[in-house]
Parts: C-alpha cells; structure tokens; sequence
C-alpha cells in the first residue's frame, strides 16, 4: 500500500474532530493522522496483499469466535490513540473488558483505545523501516502483542511490549501467547513459506 504523508503545519494543526470530519466526508479513503496533526493517506492495497489480509483476518475471526474473549477489527477501523495519532491497523483484537469499558458514543467512532494486539501488513511496496516505527507507535501506546508481516522478504517482527522486538525468517506459525490463548496462525500456508 503507497501512502502518502501530508504536513498541512503551514496552514493548519490537525484535530482529531477535524481528521473524523475529513473522515467522514471521504468515507471511501483510507486515512490515518499522525500525533504531530499530518494527514496520512494510503492507497488501496493490491489483489495479493488484499488476499492475505482476508486471509489473517478470517483465521483471527475463527479464534475469537470460539475464545469469546474480545472483539476483533478490520483495517477499516480507526482507533484513537492514547498519545495522539489516529491508525487503522489490518487486524486488531480488544478484549472484552477493554471493549466493554467504552459507552455507547465510543463504540461508534473512533475507538478511543490501543488494541492489546494486533497485526500490520506490508505491500510490496512498503518500507520495513517505516512499518517498524509505526510498530513501535502502537507499542508506545500500550499494545501488548502485535506482528508486522513482510511477505516479500518472508520475515516476521514479533512486538510484545516490555521486551525486545523478534525477526524471524520464514516462519510457519505465530501464536497469540498469554494475550491471545490458543491462537495458533499457520502463517506458512497462507503465504506459501515451506
């Protein structure tokens, strides 16, 4: 996915009331603001990525279905982050307490939390580099487990928070470890790494 960051600090500091305005107004973009107020904006992904993206959203769906320990979102969801930035990460999971915890108002907008795990996807075209810091964003704000997946160079970076991050080349699983019991991702077989 290309995307573009645009600084508008020359004219303008970005609210968050003002990017759901924007939001709103172009429900067919993909958008994101960082917590400095520049606008991010993101083309669609391709037919691949766009596949394996369904791909880890269908299998995290069918572990929440069974666990029923929290909510799962797609990367149409904007979440609101505690320092600042608005992201919309390809596959998020709240737990339940979290999700439960929000008023009516919350649930409708914006969620005005950090998912406790989740996952980000690069396209081809992405940079490693930028997807990592975007890692550390989410980590930064209180994400417990998150995986930044690069099919084109076959590795993985686990991000658990409090302890180093972990590259791992051509893996075949990922578990959900103490944040996600009993989520096993055959990660292998949806991108083809034998």
């Amino acid at each position: 996915m290309n995307f573009q960051t645009i600084d508008l600090s020359s004219v303008i500091t970005l609210t968050r009331e003002e990017f759901a305005k924007i939001c709103a107004a172009n429900p067919e973009m993909k958008l994101e603001r960082t917590a400095k107020g520049e606008l991010i904006v993101m083309s669609p992904t391709g037919g691949e990525t766009g596949s394996f993206n369904a791909d880890l959203n269908g299998e995290l769906y069918l572990w929440s279905r069974v666990s029923k320990t929290g909510k799962i979102f797609d990367s149409s969801t904007g979440f609101s982050l505690p320092k600042g930035s608005d992201r919309s990460p390809d596959a998020a999971w709240v737990s339940l307490a979290k999700w439960e915890a929000l008023t009516p108002d919350q649930r409708q907008g914006f969620l005005p939390i950090c998912p406790e795990f989740l996952i980000e996807l690069l396209s081809p075209s992405d940079s490693w580099k930028q997807g990592q810091a975007k890692m550390e964003e989410y980590m930064d704000n209180g994400c417990l487990l998150a995986w930044l997946i690069d099919p084109k160079h076959k590795r993985v970076a686990i991000y658990r928070q409090g302890k180093p991050v972990e590259i791992l080349d051509k893996p075949k699983t990922l578990t959900g470890e103490n944040v996600l019991p009993n989520f096993v991702l055959e990660i292998g077989a949806i991108f083809g790494w034998n």
